[in-house]
């Protein structure tokens, strides 16, 4: 039953004090109204302009949203995992491998009589065993490129083209061969080796692992020049993989020059000089992607010379006319350590011109 002043039935639904108001909970304060999509002009605005009752307001500049809070989140979380993968990723590195010492040989060859000699060097080079040989870089030959099971093509070209260049910069380079430099080869090893190869320039020893000549092919300039830089070149160049880190590339190569005093005439006569080097080049990742090789093993003969001269630093060919004289190789010290035997060979009389 109403109280006094209501109507039989009771106070109308949404009045003051009658039934229950599902608003009442509901506080219209300044932040609910700020926050309103829609806004209803006023009734100056309304008499103004025939435009709708409300209009849709511009949505208030707040901070990020939720989902761009969890975008930033998740990429801060993939750069971190990312970080932590670089530093502990589950993959086996390369593990640092330390270049052993080059290991060298150098062998002359002693002529067992006068060295031939000509004028025309064209003649020499015909009537020798290298009259098939290519000339300079020509001869030396690259071989069909195969992947191995853990270097690529490419990786294995690398390689190949790699000991080539050495070749060519070590054998066949005037500056190299007669004027002493050096750069030409030295930046073409691996830094590790560095050490070893600017210790057997400063201080050349027949030990074999410091002998200048070991590293590269270069004469006496004093008593030698070269007499026609056709230099005949023959050989062969080959590609393994000796482990899941490393690439071997054999090199057997044959270099023959034509020589003459140095300072002689035009018409001076001259004689051919028969290099064979047989090189091992090493080849880690590292290597390949900077285009630098380690170079294993060096064995060198070379003929014709005097077994009594040093052979380690500087090569001194027997030119036209010359003979290698009585006497075998340099006398060895057995009590000495650090030292090698020293070694000579005899030139075959057939691998001399036949003019």
């Amino acid at each position: 039953m109403g109280g006094p002043g209501d109507p039989p039935e009771g106070a109308p639904e949404g009045a003051p004090g009658g039934g229950e108001d599902e608003y009442r909970s509901v506080v219209f304060d300044e932040s609910f109204v700020r926050a309103a999509r829609l806004q209803e002009f006023s009734a100056q605005e309304r008499m103004a302009d025939h435009s709708p009752a409300v209009r849709r307001r511009p949505p208030l500049q707040r901070g990020l949203s939720r989902q761009a809070l969890i975008l930033v989140l998740l990429i801060a979380m993939a750069f971190g995992t990312a970080i932590y993968m670089g530093v502990r990723h589950p993959y086996p590195t390369q593990a640092t491998r330390a270049a052993e010492p080059l290991r060298m040989t150098v062998i002359p060859l002693a002529p067992q009589s006068a060295v031939p000699g000509s004028a025309a060097t064209d003649r020499l080079f015909t009537a020798s065993p290298a009259a098939g040989f290519r000339t300079g870089a020509d001869g030396i030959t690259l071989p069909a490129v195969r992947r191995t099971a853990h270097f690529s093509d490419s990786q294995v070209g690398v390689a190949l083209t790699t000991a080539r260049t050495y070749l060519v910069e070590s054998s066949l380079d005037p500056s190299v061969l007669t004027g002493g430099a050096t750069r030409p080869v030295r930046i073409l090893l691996d830094p590790r080796q560095l050490d070893q190869f600017d210790r057997s320039f400063d201080h050349p020893a027949a030990d074999g692992r410091h002998a200048p000549t070991g590293w590269l092919t270069r004469f006496d300039a004093t008593r030698t020049q070269l007499a026609d830089n056709r230099i005949r070149v023959q050989g062969t160049l080959q590609a393994v993989e000796t482990d899941a880190n490393t690439l071997e590339v054999l090199s057997d190569h044959t270099f023959v020059y034509a020589l003459k005093p140095a300072g002689a005439a035009a018409g001076a006569k001259a004689s051919l000089f028969t290099v064979r080097r047989e090189l091992t080049f090493r080849f880690d990742r590292d290597d390949l992607r900077m285009h630098q090789a380690e170079l294993a093993v060096s064995a060198v003969q070379a003929g014709p010379l005097a077994c009594s001269d040093d052979s380690a630093s500087r090569l001194r060919p027997l030119l036209a006319g010359e003979k290698a004289g009585p006497g075998g190789p340099a006398g060895t010290d057995p009590y000495a350590t650090g030292s090698v035997t020293a070694v000579c060979g005899t030139l075959a009389r057939n691998v001399q011109p036949a003019v």
